[in-house]
């Protein structure tokens, strides 16, 4: 049920479950999670959601603003995994990072205990500020490892992006330009598919052409107005 396991979130501060809980019970718009494994087509249907006319909240927008240089949270990746993390530029230099927390778990953690409750602070502001000005609205929030830090409870349903393995596979090493080897450990880093399908709400099967994929993103948007009603 929404907003009944939050106490449990490690990443999350007492005032943004707080926060959020007050949301879900409001009855002020719906807020949907959207989630898929990398390279699955989730920004896809993110963008057509959008054309819909929801309202959406990239997680991996979030994740970049709390590092942008000169913040916090930046100076403390710095210290914490070498001054190698930093680019030319002065901001984080994100493969470098991804090479390391991609391969080794328990600095995963390190680091997402460091950026998460900070993207879920940022992510509770900005919802705040959309209800603000709209009462009646579809709030999607894209977050990629939504099922892994099991944080269903934060939205009133959960729509996934299906893709087979081998698809995305194939789609990471296109987009990327990354090895067979390399797209293997991303994607092993990642709950597999099959085992998030019973544990969301609506799925989106994005393994045929964009127009089959447009065909199930209208009636997801059927379903949500109903959802919402």
């Amino acid at each position: 049920m929404p907003g009944e396991n939050l106490d449990g979130v490690y990443p999350m501060t007492k005032h943004c479950r707080e926060g959020i809980k007050e949301l879900l019970f409001s009855a002020r718009g719906v807020i949907i999670g959207l989630t898929g494994g990398i390279a699955g087509g989730k920004s896809t249907v993110g963008s057509m959601l959008v054309e819909r006319g929801a309202w959406l909240i990239d997680f991996d927008h979030l994740a970049r603003e709390v590092v942008e240089p000169g913040a916090p949270a930046l100076r403390e990746i710095v210290e914490i995994f070498g001054d190698q993390m930093m680019g030319p530029d002065g901001g984080l230099d994100r493969k470098a990072l991804g090479r390391i927390v991609f391969s080794e778990p328990q600095q995963r953690k390190r680091l997402e205990a460091l950026t998460h409750p900070r993207i879920f602070d940022l992510y509770l502001h900005k919802v705040q500020a959309v209800l603000a000005e709209k009462e009646d609205v579809i709030i999607v929030a894209a977050i990629p490892l939504l099922f892994e830090l099991n944080l269903e409870a934060l939205f009133h349903a959960v729509v996934l992006v299906y893709a087979p393995e081998p698809l995305q596979k194939q789609r990471l090493m296109d987009r990327d330009g990354v090895s067979a080897r390399r797209a293997e450990q991303i994607l092993k880093s990642q709950m597999p598919m099959d085992e998030k399908i019973p544990r969301a709400r609506f799925v989106v099967y994005n393994d045929g052409g964009l127009d089959e994929t447009r065909r199930q993103v209208d009636a997801l948007w059927r379903e949500l107005q109903e959802f919402q009603g």
